[in-house]
């Protein structure tokens, strides 16, 4: 099968979708795209968890699955397949490379296959999808991994194609995991069933699962303050 018209295909999609030539934008984007940006987004998740466990173990065992989902979705991206398949950032391509819109002088590692961002966020974000079942956090977190996702291509570090099989790999990884951390959960922790509405299917607090979403909020309105007086 030839790829070729394929690989011409996300790289024009790829120089339709980098840059815009707004100041605003290009500081919004290098905002977003900051891991540290996120860290309170991360703490919300560890607070909501501690609130919503009935044993340390539990909690232990959410933060090691949490772990495993940025080992599996990211680490091993990073290490093994980037270097093994070696295709360049767009930014580093020899064909369009000079026609890529640079912000702040950024082009990412050598090589790009596939979105460790894409992967990383993706897998977090189906894990607690699969551990909260709240339709108002899950619809929020995809929402913040596809936003991870898009500012990729606007830096042009990522193709599209980068950002698919990443986001497909961070699928299958976060529920993966959660099926791995059920097993265990069932077979080490307390269960209990809920059936208030007060509480997801999972014993989560829907008030307590409002916390996150609260602070991905907050935390765009940083990112927009920030970018307006840049």
């Amino acid at each position: 099968m030839d790829f070729q018209p394929i690989i011409d295909f996300d790289k024009q999609l790829l120089l339709l979708l980098n840059g815009s030539g707004s100041l605003f934008l290009d500081s919004l984007v290098v905002t977003l795209t900051n891991a540290w940006t996120w860290v309170p987004l991360y703490i919300s998740l560890l607070i909501v968890v501690i609130k919503n466990s009935e044993s340390a173990l539990r909690v232990l065992l959410i933060l090691a699955s949490a772990g495993l989902c940025v080992l599996l979705a990211g680490t091993i991206d990073d290490t093994i397949v980037k270097p093994l398949v070696g295709r360049w950032r767009p930014t580093r391509d020899p064909e369009i490379g000079l026609l890529v819109d640079i912000v702040d002088g950024y082009r990412g590692g050598k090589y790009g296959f596939f979105s460790a961002h894409a992967s990383n966020t993706f897998s977090i974000a189906i894990f607690f999808c699969w551990l909260m079942r709240c339709r108002l956090l899950s619809v929020a977190l995809v929402l913040w991994s596809l936003a991870n996702c898009w500012t990729r291509l606007y830096l042009g570090v990522h193709f599209p194609g980068d950002i698919l099989v990443g986001l497909c790999w961070g699928a299958f990884v976060g529920t993966g995991v959660y099926f791995l951390y059920r097993y265990f959960a069932v077979k080490f922790t307390r269960t209990v069933s809920y059936t208030s509405l007060a509480y997801t299917k999972t014993g989560f607090n829907r008030n307590d699962a409002d916390i996150p979403v609260c602070v991905l909020v907050f935390t765009l309105v940083f990112a927009v303050l920030r970018a307006c007086l840049a």
